[in-house]
C-alpha cells in the first residue's frame, strides 16, 4: 500500500484554502487531503478492514449518540477546520449537539469524540501529527484502533501516555448517565477473524 505523502519541502506553508481546492479538483474524495500545521498530507484510499471497523463502530455510536442527544456521528470524507488554517478529516467522529445547527463543514469548529482505524500508510500520523493537534485544540478523546495488535489506544487532551484498551471500552461523556460499553474483543473478532 502507498504510504501518505508528505509535504514537507515544499516551499510554502498549506493553508485550509489550499487544502479545499485540493478537494475540489478531486470529485471522488481520494486521495484524502488533510493540513495539519501547514504540513500537507495524502492519504490513499483505506483497506477493505478498515471500512469493516468503522461501520461496527458507527453502528455502536448511533443508537448512543442518538438516545441521549449528544449529537451527530459522521464520517469522512470531511472537511473540519478545528483550528484555523488546518483540515482534518477523521475517519469517524462525533459532532457535539451544541452544533447541531451546522449545515457546513465551517460550522463544525468542535468534537466530541475523534476515531482513527490505523492504515499501514497512516500508523505515523494518526498517533504523532494528528494525536497532538486533537489533543491540542482539546477534542475530549480521540480512538486509534490499531486492527493488527487488536486494541484502541484512548487519549484525551491533557494525557501523556495513551490509556491501552483489548477488551472493552467504556466511554462516558458528559450529559448521560449511563456511559457506552463496547466490547472491543467482538469487534476485532468480527473484523479480524
Amino acid at each position: 500500500m502507498a504510504m501518505p505523502l508528505t509535504h514537507r519541502s515544499y516551499p510554502k506553508r498549506w493553508t485550509a484554502y489550499d487544502i479545499r481546492a485540493l478537494m475540489e479538483a478531486s470529485p471522488t474524495q481520494w486521495p484524502r487531503y488533510e493540513a495539519i500545521d501547514g504540513e500537507l498530507i495524502v492519504t490513499p484510499a483505506p483497506r477493505l478492514a478498515h471500512q469493516e471497523m468503522l461501520e461496527l463502530l458507527r453502528d455502536v455510536l448511533k443508537p448512543y449518540v442518538a438516545r441521549h442527544a449528544l449529537g451527530r456521528v459522521l464520517g469522512s470524507p470531511a472537511d473540519l477546520e478545528l483550528e484555523k488554517d488546518t483540515i482534518i478529516q477523521p475517519d469517524l467522529f462525533v459532532v457535539p449537539a451544541s452544533l447541531s445547527h451546522a449545515r457546513e463543514w465551517a460550522d463544525v469548529t468542535t468534537l466530541l469524540l475523534a476515531i482513527e482505524v490505523l492504515s499501514p500508510s497512516s500508523r505515523t500520523r494518526d498517533r504523532a501529527i494528528k494525536r497532538r493537534f486533537l489533543q491540542r485544540v482539546a477534542v475530549p478523546e480521540y480512538w486509534v484502533v490499531d486492527l493488527s495488535r487488536r486494541l484502541v489506544e484512548r487519549w484525551r487532551p491533557e494525557d501523556r501516555h495513551a490509556e491501552v484498551l483489548a477488551s472493552s471500552l467504556v466511554w462516558h461523556p458528559p450529559g448521560p448517565d449511563e456511559p457506552l460499553t463496547i466490547d472491543l474483543a467482538a469487534l476485532f473478532a468480527a473484523v479480524c477473524g
